[in-house]
């Protein structure tokens, strides 16, 4: 059956507005697009130590067989939990089977219809779905702005002194996947213990990055006691698939009785829950790979200063570094030829970001060397400046 004219014509659309996506080709370019921070998706060491771990533990089966609630918890998931829990220093920690169902399932859950949802307006696209599904009343702030969150802050103050108190949620991230940038989450965390909210910060762009362990930015400002709740999500830094909520006993009970992303899907298969316990085993113990991330984040920053690029790139000391080039045929017209040179840099266009912010987005590795780094972005000046 032919697609529907109505649909057709949304194609067509974004066809003449040169914002038309298609799934990408396999290529061996040299990767500045992935989000496999420090090579864990790609380890041959991860991939033998998880075949072994289940070989050692007899568990020969393909999938889960069920959701979590019927037949699919398998113990190999409660061992994972309390290893990632115990990580994170957090009580519990709740498995899904991606960080889109981890998003969803706690924000079309948790806050009620009395409550009042706070997120930062760059927020991705999972966090806004979920905040969608959900009963509260919901308003953005400013982007990093936490002089506009506590305008919000003030004007519900009286709303949760009723004598059904409404709840607050804050909802930021700690590196936003668009810009690479953080939020000033010490401030977030005063404002919500001066009018009693609750924080929820999105980590899956820190994991594997930030800390000392790749712990993320929380725990890298001993901020874990004072966040109501935490998304980590595996499919970045930690190399694989999944996503864990972490935070109290008492939300993880409610998130498995509540959140029907989680209630209503097949578990993860034993080996994807194997991959994702080795790969936090793993994490515990690397200290080369996240030091060479970290020094390639420094070179990075310091070669943009040197070629004069540094006014095309939004602020950032994350892996996640962006030069902003405004329309989607002029960032095409340059991601073109870089592809054709042999690296790996992705054009991000409207409506992905807003209309203006199109960019070239460049994520960088700890297996990108500093010889790399260079050639791409003499190569983006020579392109820039012509």
């Amino acid at each position: 059956m032919k697609l529907p004219k109505s649909l057709l014509a949304k194609l067509h659309q974004r066809q003449a507005e040169n914002a038309l996506r298609q799934l990408p080709v396999a290529t061996h370019l040299v990767d500045f697009a992935s989000n496999d921070y420090i090579g864990f998706a790609q380890s041959e060491h991860l991939f033998h130590q998880t075949h072994q771990y289940l070989l050692d533990h007899n568990i020969k089966i393909n999938g889960a067989t069920g959701s979590r609630l019927i037949s699919g918890n398998h113990p190999l998931y409660d061992e994972a939990e309390r290893f990632i829990a115990n990580f994170h220093q957090a009580e519990s920690a709740l498995i899904f089977n991606s960080g889109y169902d981890a998003n969803v399932g706690f924000f079309s859950s948790v806050p009620q219809r009395h409550d009042f949802i706070l997120y930062d307006e760059l927020c991705h696209a999972s966090i806004r779905d979920g905040i969608q599904m959900s009963h509260a009343k919901a308003y953005k702030f400013q982007h990093n702005d936490t002089e506009d969150v506590e305008k919000l802050l003030l004007k519900f103050e009286p709303a949760t002194r009723n004598t059904q108190p409404a709840t607050v949620y804050i909802v930021t991230e700690s590196v936003f996947s668009m810009d690479g940038d953080s939020p000033n989450l010490e401030a977030l965390v005063q404002l919500a213990e001066k009018y009693n909210a609750h924080v929820v910060i999105d980590e899956a762009h820190a994991l594997g990055v930030f800390g000392n362990q790749g712990e993320g930015v929380v725990q890298q400002l001993q901020l874990q006691d004072k966040v109501f709740a935490r998304i980590m999500t595996f499919g970045k830094g930690l190399g694989c698939h999944g996503a864990a909520i972490l935070g109290s006993a008492e939300l993880k009970s409610y998130l498995v009785n509540f959140a029907r992303s989680f209630i209503y899907t097949t578990g993860l298969s034993p080996h994807s829950v194997a991959t994702i316990f080795v790969a936090y085993q793993q994490l515990a113990q690397e200290k080369a790979a996240l030091s060479t991330l970290k020094n390639n984040i420094i070179f990075f920053n310091q070669e943009k200063q040197r070629l004069g690029l540094k006014p095309l790139f939004v602020y950032s000391k994350s892996a996640i570094q962006c030069a902003i080039i405004p329309g989607n045929e002029n960032v095409k017209t340059i991601a073109t030829p870089l592809q054709q040179q042999g690296f790996d840099v992705k054009p991000i266009l409207s409506p992905t970001v807003p209309e203006g912010q199109e960019r070239l987005r460049f994520c960088l590795h700890s297996y990108n060397s500093e010889a790399e780094i260079s050639a791409v972005l003499e190569l983006l000046s020579t392109f820039v400046f012509k």
